[in-house]
């Protein structure tokens, strides 16, 4: 199955449909649908009695699960019977896997009543190997999952503690919330494939693992391809169980033929790659991707992309449905990827959330740059430091080859991290994951803390919701002026450099602003200021996106992330409801987020009013 995929709003690219791990594709079946359900704290799965049905991979707190409950136990029991198909029964060389999009917060796998594999972490994917019970037909899959809400040593994200979500904090996700899908490999086949451009030598360098040693006379061939065109193709002996492979491409030399071959979120430009493993001349294994050509730097104050200055217009995504709740699908993750080009952002932060790799692809696919989070811990002690550091480590093999990402973020406002200011364990721990995401990525930059509370980071990032344009620009309007703010007033209440910490020659990045909210009259909803009239939010957000934009011109800040792109639940300070219906004109927002000029005759004449120091109030604002 292939669908039709636009390429930076022209070309078009045929791309196989849905795969939910799109950059090492093999034929694969879903297991989603109906499952047997149990709430039951039992740890035999001999002892559970299954009573209600639910439908995967929908967390059971959402109306889509068919369920919509509200847990009162921590332990939840799934169970479906797998039918393996003629073409699926492994042979004694083969290997039939489930795999886990993922499961909040730990995972037992039982098959036929037997223990199969755990894995702890609700945001990461793992695999069970099930090719044993496979061989002899149908066999019954089941899955305990335990998620203690009441947890603060466990990296959450935004998932709330209490019974009712409240502020910034939104309902929890338990149990299996992404896909479930059938592979079956060869028992010698390709289990990781990462890509690592290197744009001064024009050339991506590919690392493999493979899922056990080689055997003798074992070869790798890599290749990559333009819309079918041959660029680049080699052959190696595999010695050991992991491999490097660099491939360089042929380098027209002339900037235009150069740039028609490198990936940025305006010309996102991606090449088909084929992998295939054979041992003496006999294929083995074959799986297909994709890679981008692209380099990643910060110069002085500046975020460069592919060596050229890139100020970054970032929209904060949060990625919940308010019938799925994190649970996504491809028809919604093109749709966000879509609805943030369409209001002019050229990238997203992906705020406490692990993605699924589906929406990573939509971006890679459409152009959309991205900053990844790591969900936060609010507790500080030795289990939540070995939680996020594990949990990070599956983030980084994860998300490392996707081009669209372009910065990682281990910490977010010190959370995990309450008492950093004069608890120096605590300042070493964001030190410890900033050099570990150097170390394992050298080539994406690291905000080590974002938003305040800085010991060391590549982007000097700031959390700052005044509602005032025309005093947002007077605090990140020049260089000067940042430095007097960061030092007169901490934003947010908090220090944003620790230990005389400074942006030095760094980025500064308004990483979170805006937080304006409409809220009908006479609802309830939250947000760092709450307007009423939809004409009153419109002028709010576009005087805002116009201050930020006067600010990267006065060179005062490199880029900004606006708060935020739809709303989640009771936060609704989205440029869009959650139903993702926008609160106002497109063009219009989309100028604002790009800092175009419009017509005086336009509403947008109240915004540049206000950056210029109004004095009269905006038409129905209460004083």
């Amino acid at each position: 199955m292939t669908e039709t995929v636009p390429q930076g709003g022209t070309a078009t690219l045929t791309e196989p449909a849905s795969h939910p791990r799109p950059q090492l594709r093999r034929p694969w079946r879903s297991l989603d649908g109906w499952w047997d359900f149990a709430v039951d704290e039992q740890d035999d799965p001999d002892a559970v009695e299954f009573r209600q049905r639910i439908r995967v991979p929908y967390a059971p707190q959402t109306a889509a699960s068919g369920l919509d409950l509200a847990l009162d136990g921590t332990t939840l029991w799934y169970r479906t019977t797998v039918h393996p198909d003629a073409h699926e029964r492994p042979g004694p060389q083969e290997r039939l896997l489930v795999h886990f999009g993922a499961v909040d917060w730990s995972a037992e796998v039982y098959v036929n009543g037997a223990f199969a594999g755990r894995h702890e972490g609700g945001y990461t994917p793992f695999s069970i190997d099930v090719s044993r019970a496979a061989r002899a037909g149908p066999f019954e899959l089941m899955v305990r999952s335990v998620d203690d809400h009441t947890d603060m040593a466990m990296p959450r994200g935004k998932q709330d503690w209490r019974a009712e979500p409240h502020a910034i904090w939104y309902p929890p996700t338990s149990g299996v919330w992404r896909t479930v899908w059938l592979e079956k490999v060869p028992r010698q086949h390709i289990a990781q494939l990462s890509w690592t451009p290197d744009l001064p030598r024009f050339e991506l360098t590919a690392s493999v693992a493979l899922a056990e040693p080689p055997r003798p006379g074992t070869r790798l061939r890599l290749e990559l391809l333009d819309h079918g065109r041959p660029l680049a193709d080699t052959d190696v002996l595999v010695t050991g169980q992991r491999i490097t492979v660099p491939l360089r491409l042929p380098d027209p030399g002339v900037d235009d033929a150069r740039n028609d071959l490198l990936w940025m979120p305006d010309h996102p430009k991606l090449l088909d790659v084929r992998v295939t493993l054979s041992v003496d001349g006999v294929v083995t294994d074959r799986a297909d991707g994709y890679a981008a050509l692209r380099s990643l730097e910060t110069r002085g104050r500046r975020f460069l992309l592919n060596g050229i200055p890139h100020p970054l217009r970032l929209a904060l995504h949060q990625g919940y449905w308010a019938d799925t709740g994190m649970t996504g699908d491809d028809e919604r993750f093109r749709a966000d990827v879509e609805l943030a080009r369409r209001l002019g952002f050229n990238g997203v932060r992906l705020h406490q959330k692990i993605e699924d790799p589906r929406f990573l692809y939509w971006c890679d696919r459409i152009g959309l740059a991205v900053w990844v989070d790591l969900p936060g811990a609010y507790a500080f002690t030795p289990t939540s430091i070995d939680r996020l550091t594990r949990t990070w480590l599956e983030v980084l093999q994860l998300y490392r080859s996707h081009p669209s990402v372009v910065a990682w973020v281990p910490f977010n406002e010190s959370w995990g991290l309450p008492d950093i200011p004069q608890r120096p364990e605590q300042q070493q721990a964001q030190r410890a994951l900033y050099a570990l995401t150097r170390t394992l990525d050298p080539t994406r930059p690291v905000s080590g803390s974002d938003g305040w509370e800085q010991v060391v980071t590549d982007l000097f990032t700031v959390h700052d919701y005044v509602q005032d344009p025309a005093e947002l620009l007077a605090r990140y309007g020049s260089r000067a002026a940042v430095e007097e703010n960061l030092w007169r007033l901490w934003p947010g209440g908090r220090e944003q450099g620790l230990n005389g910490f400074t942006p030095g020659d760094r980025p500064v990045i308004l990483s979170e602003f805006g937080g304006t909210s409409l809220v009908p009259e006479g609802d309830a909803g939250w947000g760092y200021a709450i307007l009423r009239d939809p004409e009153q939010f419109m002028a709010r957000a576009e005087a805002l996106l116009l201050a930020a934009n006067q600010a990267i011109l006065n060179k005062g800040i490199h880029g900004y992330c606006y708060t935020q792109l739809t709303d989640t639940y009771q936060e609704m300070n989205g440029l869009a409801t959650m139903d993702r219906v926008l609160k106002g004109d497109a063009a219009r927002l989309s100028s604002a987020v790009r800092g175009e000029a419009h017509d005086p005759a336009n509403p947008l004449w109240y915004a540049k009013r206000w950056l210029r120091g109004r004095s009269t109030l905006l038409p129905g604002e209460k004083a």
